[in-house]
């Protein structure tokens, strides 16, 4: 096993170089042993609380990293639900209705079909990565011998279809329109669910890319414009209402509106905050700090509290938690609800956008134009290979400026601003820029690529 594969969120690698099923029996080992070891007394006694749930995606190698782990977990003294072959965000339903001690999914989220990997979650689907956990077990994993002695816990097969589906569509309005979607799976998790979760609803569904045999027809990851041509095409030509791309494991979504244009997921947090503050007014949104300024004047235009946060899954469920707000979304397609055990979930992102264009005369365009009030530069890499010394160096140039250090630097100023943010795993720096006019943004691109370099493809 590969000491590498151990991510600041979660466990992923290369199938069977980096990872195997050794690998995988070690890493259940030792999240069985870390998630009960945070037992309470009372729960010790308590068969549920004392197992872990187990879910898989649809990769081929899924199911014998699957059993390994759960053999693993039950050389520790722990039980296994295993819930079967689903979409991330079910796992973190299944810890809340079954009431575990926590979760894994055997998933390597929108990675090539040659990787594979784990995303745990404790108790009430807290998330489990770098500093809530996942250097623990790493520690323990990576310190056991894999014998073949008999696991003491027990495992049992639960479907949780129907539970699942009644949660997911308790969001739906019951002014549901006939609408026309076009939804690419990837070759992923939403090929499964969508049908079992919205295919008796009378919505028009054009399906792309439902299939499961082990490969994808584009890479599982709808943050790459490339990915989405067939579904633009698709979405033009049948004259469709709106567009959806799904991640690997369905945890993440990208949409795109009646033109085949992509809708940017802080403009899609922008829209959804005035959704949800119709009828939760007052509440807290959170937004991650990439987000178009955009997002935090809906907010609070519409009587909402910003909150503005670092990038990534283990912050915005915590801040969202620790605010009781409503809402949260991400610049890479997450969207986080409190009524979903303040976790992201794909298919509750699709029903409550239905919800809003079921609730709209007109076209998605519509609604989004009045958000692209701001030009923005999307996500840049540049290779670095002191990315302390250049955020230094940014915050220097720019003393002027309103700066933070939330999450790398943030430069503002009346015009313009940027985030420059380091990769957790390359020597890469991660820029996005937005400015009040188009002429603004390329003089400034122009300006950091001065500091920065040309940047490199990712």
């Amino acid at each position: 096993m590969d000491e590498s594969i151990f991510k600041a969120y979660d466990i992923r690698g290369l199938y069977p170089e980096q990872l195997d099923e050794e690998g995988a029996w070690k890493i259940g080992h030792g999240t069985a042993q870390f998630l009960r070891s945070l037992l309470h007394g009372y729960e010790r006694g308590q068969e549920k609380a004392q197992s872990l749930a187990v879910g898989r995606d649809m990769r081929s190698h899924s199911p014998s990293l699957a059993e390994a782990l759960m053999d693993g977990i039950r050389a520790s003294g722990g039980s296994v639900i295993d819930i079967g072959m689903i979409d991330t965000p079910q796992i973190y339903f299944a810890i809340n209705h079954l009431g575990t001690c926590g979760g894994i999914q055997v998933t390597a989220s929108h990675n090539p079909a040659q990787y594979n990997g784990f995303k745990i979650s404790g108790q009430q689907a807290r998330p489990i990565g770098g500093d809530t956990g996942l250097l623990e077990i790493k520690h323990i994993a990576t310190a056991l011998r894999h014998t073949a002695a008999a696991g003491e816990g027990k495992v049992c097969r639960e479907d949780l279809t129907e539970p699942y589906r009644r949660h997911v569509l308790r969001f739906l309005s019951s002014n549901l329109k006939r609408l026309k979607v076009v939804i690419d799976a990837s070759n992923g998790m939403a090929g499964k669910w969508v049908p079992l979760i919205f295919g008796d609803l009378g919505l028009d569904i054009t399906a792309l890319n439902f299939e499961h045999d082990g490969t994808f027809k584009h890479d599982p990851n709808p943050l790459v414009e490339a990915n989405l041509a067939e579904l633009k095409q698709t979405v033009i030509d049948k004259q469709a209402d709106v567009g959806v791309c799904f991640d690997g494991d369905a945890d993440r979504l990208i949409m795109i509106d009646e033109k085949g244009q992509t809708v940017g997921c802080d403009i899609l947090t922008a829209l959804l905050a005035q959704y949800f503050l119709k009828s939760n007014a007052g509440s807290t949104i959170i937004y991650d700090l990439r987000s178009s300024w955009v997002v935090k004047e809906e907010i609070e235009r519409n009587g909402g509290r910003a909150r503005r946060d670092r990038v990534g899954h283990s912050f915005m469920k915590k801040t969202l938690k620790d605010t009781k707000g409503v809402f949260g979304g991400e610049l890479s397609g997450h969207f986080y609800y409190r009524d979903n055990f303040f976790a992201d979930s794909g298919m509750i992102t699709l029903t409550h956008m239905l919800n809003v264009l079921s609730g709209h005369d007109g076209p998605l365009s519509e609604l989004i134009d009045p958000l692209l009030r701001y030009h923005s530069s999307g996500e840049t890499n540049f290779e670095v290979e002191d990315k302390e010394a250049m955020i230094k160096a940014f915050a220097a140039k720019y003393a002027d400026a309103e700066i933070d250090y939330l999450d790398g630097v943030t430069i503002q100023y009346e015009d313009w601003w940027f985030n420059c943010r380091a990769s957790n795993t390359e020597p890469l720096l991660r820029l996005n820029v937005e400015a009040k006019t188009a002429e603004i943004l390329d003089a400034k691109m122009d300006e950091l690529k001065g500091l920065l370099g040309e940047p490199v493809a990712h």
